[in-house]
């Protein structure tokens, strides 16, 4: 039982797809579309991947906060405060002149991310060494990112931003963008600056749009009077109403000092000295056991008593008096409720963008295919009619062929009727006379013979008239033959020319927007590439089959003139010789009754066409239903039966991508 049990589950395991189940939440409706866009049929690119799995990282990214402002208003300071530790350099020169992304890491180190692409790590401590503006060796740097491990920025990645009065342009520009992308923005200004037109200026420039996610921070409280503080506070909020949700005077000073002596910053601090020693010596010696670590394990718990016992009291009026909670609880309350509703619309906007995109390049797509097919559609007429014109054409030329061998016929006819010579002969006749005796009378008669070596002399022998009458009908023909094989061939011609004025740009087509499928775009280029496998080769057969079958038929025609009309002049000469001789048999016999039998010239004309199958000629050359009619009427129906079947194939091609654009649009409608 447990053998059977084992092999349906791995029947079922193998032939059933399991349905994918996705967290709830952002991060589960980004993967759910991550699935369905890079499923196989859609032959994804590696963009797509790139940008999807971006998407994913994003959703998964902390929400970031910039810092930003003029220079010399205390960021960094600011930054420290609510890091609770001394990372960023600060002064009173303006040092800050890249892009500082501060993200939670196991271990404090920081990232160098050059615009060549290059990367390099480097204790947190040689930070200065890459921020100030002031080394010339500082414009090969994008940007900076450093990884501390601690709690506030596993939810909040801060960005610290070198101002928007930089003496470089690009910073500023970079500045700029930093801020329409974050979730929030802090603009820290000092006190006894705020409000300046200079400050005005560049807030009503870079800082309008940004009011609901932005807080105005006046630093350096400490320096000014209860009174003054306020009247600057008030003033602000009036003056800057339309760029801030709210403004609130802070001391970053004040702050980092009382948050650098927080007992729970400080437990950390300890556990992170701990932590650090324990590795190393672990690295440096050759332990067996962690005896020797049992000294510093006390010392480090009697530390964490120590901080437990020392009286808070000051440090939580400095940090109540310092303001820095303001700040933070306008983080979580004000900007982080926006930031997520921010980042799951603008993720959702960029994925509908994405599918948008999709959709237009797979309509680029189906544009070729379309206009391939209004190809086929319109040369139909053009087709037909140039059909139409070799029957019309070449029928008239058949018609004059006709003319001449009728000629010939009546000729060869004419030769003969003159040749029918008269001949006097007699007969018998028994007369029954006086007292019965019997009595036998010679009567004279007319008879005829036909001068057969005369006629042969005057129609072959002598000029050969009638033998080049003959080989310049069958050259006429055989001119007919290999003209119409040519107009044939420029019917195909006419395909041709139209399918390869509309290949010429799609065999270098390529994908718009780099998201788009690669390998989709190929396909594309391929088919119009082997556009004559693919279409064109079912009319080429067609035509070569419909000049197979008309050479055939002139073949068999050339052959029926080639035929010795000598043996059929021989025969018909004959056949009337015969007529003669049994008409003179008759006569003989019952004079009275019968005539001695003289052709006549329409009675030779009609036997020498019959003797040379003149009959099928006529109908070859002249009749409404003639061969060429049928071969034209055949070329017809089936250049219409093939355009069907090559739209029809077109359309199978168009209707793949047709399929695709509504499976994006079902995405759309998911998203």
């Amino acid at each position: 039982m447990s053998i059977l049990n084992s092999f349906v589950k791995e029947y079922a395991d193998k032939f059933f797809e399991k349905e994918e189940v996705f967290e709830t939440g952002l991060v589960g409706d980004i993967k759910k579309v991550r699935a369905r866009l890079l499923d196989d049929k859609f032959l994804p690119s590696f963009q797509l991947r790139s940008i999807l799995d971006k998407q994913l990282r994003r959703a998964r990214y902390p929400m970031e906060v910039a810092i930003t402002g003029q220079f010399s208003s205390g960021k960094s300071t600011f930054l420290n405060a609510l890091l609770s530790k001394n990372i960023l350099p600060t002064g009173i020169t303006p040092v800050t002149s890249k892009v500082n992304f501060l993200n939670y890491g196991e271990e404090y180190k920081l990232k160098i991310t050059y615009y060549s692409g290059a990367q390099e790590f480097a204790p947190i401590d040689a930070i200065s060494d890459f921020t100030d503006q002031r080394k010339d060796d500082m414009k090969d740097i994008k940007y900076l990112t450093l990884y501390a491990p601690m709690d506030i920025l596993k939810d909040i990645s801060f960005v610290d931003t070198p101002g928007l009065n930089s003496q470089s342009q690009s910073d500023t520009d970079t500045t700029r963008k930093v801020l329409r992308d974050v979730g929030g923005i802090i603009w820290l200004t000092l006190i006894d600056n705020a409000g300046k037109q200079s400050e005005a200026e560049v807030l009503e420039e870079y800082m309008e749009q940004f009011k609901n996610k932005s807080l105005c921070v006046l630093n350096q409280k400490d320096k000014f009077t209860q009174e003054q503080i306020e009247t600057t506070t008030n003033y602000v909020r009036k003056k800057f109403s339309k760029y801030f949700s709210q403004v609130t005077p802070i001391s970053a000073k004040m702050a980092l000092e009382s948050r650098a002596h927080h007992k729970d910053v400080l437990i950390q601090d300890e556990y992170e000295k701990f932590i650090s020693e324990f590795k190393s010596d672990l690295k440096n010696n050759d332990v067996e056991s962690l005896e020797f670590f049992e000294n510093k394990f006390k010392e480090y718990k009697n530390t964490l008593s120590k901080i437990n016992l020392e009286d808070s009291k000051d440090n939580a009026k400095l940090l109540d008096e310092s303001n820095i909670q303001l700040v933070i609880d306008f983080i979580n309350n004000t900007i982080r409720p926006q930031a997520l509703e921010s980042k799951e619309f603008a993720i959702k906007r960029d994925l509908l963008g994405i599918c948008d995109i999709l959709v237009s390049e797979y309509q680029n797509i189906l544009s070729v295919y379309d206009s391939l097919i209004e190809i086929l559609s319109s040369s139909e007429n053009e087709i037909l009619n140039a059909l139409d014109a070799i029957h019309k054409k070449y029928s008239k030329e058949l018609f004059n062929i006709y003319n001449s061998l009728e000629t010939i016929m009546e000729k060869m006819a004419h030769e003969t009727y003159k040749n029918i010579k008269t001949v006097k002969t007699h007969r018998y006749e028994n007369k029954t006379g006086f007292l019965n005796k019997e009595n036998y009378a010679k009567i004279e008669y007319n008879t005829y013979w036909i001068d057969s070596d005369n006629v042969y002399k005057n129609l072959f022998y002598d000029d050969q008239t009638i033998d080049k009458m003959f080989k310049k009908s069958i050259k006429n023909l055989k001119q007919i033959e290999l003209n119409a094989d040519e107009s044939f061939r420029d019917v195909y011609r006419i395909i041709k020319s139209n399918v390869h004025r509309w290949q010429e740009p799609y065999e270098l087509i390529k994908k718009n927007r780099d998201v788009a499928s690669d390998a989709e775009f190929s396909t594309t280029r391929h088919f119009a590439a082997k556009v004559y496998e693919n279409v064109l080769i079912s009319y080429h057969r067609a035509i070569l089959e419909n000049i197979s079958a008309l050479r055939k038929k002139f073949a068999y025609f050339n052959g029926a003139l080639s035929y010795s009309y000598i043996q059929t002049t021989q025969a018909t000469i004959a056949h009337f010789e015969q007529q003669i001789a049994e008409s003179v048999l008759l006569y003989e016999k019952e004079p009275t009754k019968f005539s001695v039998y003289h052709p006549r010239e329409d009675e030779i004309l009609t036997k020498l066409k019959a003797n040379f199958g003149f009959e099928k000629i006529e109908d070859f050359l002249t009749s409404k239903r003639n061969y060429l009619f049928k071969i034209i009427k055949y070329s017809k129906e089936q250049y219409l039966e093939i355009n069907k079947q090559r739209i029809e194939f077109v359309e199978s091609k168009k209707g793949e991508y047709i399929s695709k654009i509504e499976d994006l649009k079902e995405i759309k409608e998911e998203i």
